[in-house]
């Protein structure tokens, strides 16, 4: 089998919150490119980025430059593949930005092929740990909210069966510590003391900062707190893990395998969170996953559920999926939610099919 051509789109996506119907602000939308890998058996691969922002248009033209590079090539040689478009871009890309944006939507788009050409469903090719996955909402609780809001939010979570959510702390304007506080609590107040709540700083605090907050919001019961400070920060990042003793989650801003290393070397974190996009794609998520097993510590995934469902499922220290709907509408089906977990699919490869009435509707 070899690849014989591809295709990509760019598409403005709605920033929709079908979660909770409580988006911050509405119209807004997100730039996302796709990609097509076609094979001489018919076989076809998908894959996804984004990133790009103001670079998008830049980020199609990576896709496309690397995918004319594994014209010709076996699918099912991913490894080979990805060595020869680092190759092929020289010591100016990599291993974050753009190249690696674009790496990645090729690198999914290889795995979906293999498992198409296998007959298998990623998940299973992947490992196959398990067939069901706990997931969390996420992108419903944001911080842009008013109390009264985030409870309305919360409250339409806990109606649809989700046992795990996530809302964010680092508030608009100047709060106060007890600002800050009350905003987990009130969320706490609706849902009860058992559903699983994390919370997503987004680099926004330093770590003294996080440090007198989280000690502070210690009695609401958070599952972890997120990227509390800047990602690169490890040293900052393992203040805060052993000055709290609610765990701390991050690693979505890194890119590829290596600042994993760093990261986890220096006990900056409880859960590693991976990018795919950011990671390198299927291929190098596997590989930070293994790394992690290796220090007895769970992963979790970011944003991207239709796809990371697999990853999650595939490998014994998957924790949770974060369920943020910012791609489901590009695909006629997604995995179906029972009891608060991801039912993964058992059609070959990704098990998803782009939906071509979303493309002429969000056609850039």
């Amino acid at each position: 089998m070899k690849i014989t051509g591809f295709e990509t789109a760019a598409l403005n996506v709605p920033e929709d919150e079908p979660l909770a119907n409580m988006p911050e602000e509405d119209g807004r939308t997100r730039p996302v490119v796709t990609l097509r890998l076609r094979t001489d058996a018919g076989i076809e691969g998908l894959g996804v980025t984004f990133y790009g922002g103001k670079m998008s248009r830049s980020l199609k033209v990576a896709v496309e430059e690397l995918a004319e590079l594994t014209v010709g090539e076996d699918p099912l040689r991913i490894e080979k593949i990805i060595g020869k478009l680092r190759d092929g871009t020289g010591d100016a890309c990599g291993p974050g930005g753009i190249f690696t944006l674009a790496m990645s939507a090729i690198d999914i788009a290889l795995w979906d092929i293999k498992g198409k050409a296998l007959e298998q469903p990623l998940w299973k090719l992947l490992g196959g740990h398990r067939d069901r996955v706990p997931t969390y909402a996420s992108g419903a609780l944001r911080r842009g909210l008013t109390d009264d809001q985030a409870q309305e939010a919360a409250s339409r979570l806990i109606a649809k069966g989700f046992n795990q959510m996530k809302t964010q702390m680092a508030l608009p304007g100047n709060p106060t510590p007890a600002d800050e506080v009350r905003r987990v609590q009130v969320i706490r107040d609706v849902i009860g003391p058992d559903v699983k709540l994390m919370c997503d700083i987004n680099q926004r605090w330093r770590p003294e900062q996080a440090i007198d907050i989280g000690v502070r919001a210690n009695d609401v019961g958070l599952f972890w707190l997120e990227d509390v400070t800047a990602a690169d920060d490890f040293q900052g990042l393992a203040r805060v893990r052993d000055a709290l003793s609610t765990p701390i989650a991050g690693g979505e801003y890194l890119w590829g395998i290596a600042p994993f290393r760093q990261m986890i070397e220096a006990r900056s974190v409880d859960v590693p969170m991976i990018d795919i996009l950011r990671v390198g794609g299927v291929s190098q998520w596997m590989k930070v996953a293994g790394m992690a097993e290796a220090f007895n510590l769970p992963v979790v995934s970011h944003v991207m559920p239709e796809i990371l469902c697999h990853v999650i499922a595939a490998c014994p220290n998957g924790l949770t999926v974060e369920y943020m709907p910012w791609m489901l509408t590009l695909f006629e089906e997604t995995p179906a939610i029972e009891n608060g977990e991801l039912v993964l699919p058992t059609t070959p490869g990704l098990g998803l099919k782009f939906d071509e009435k979303a493309f002429a509707l969000y056609k850039a």
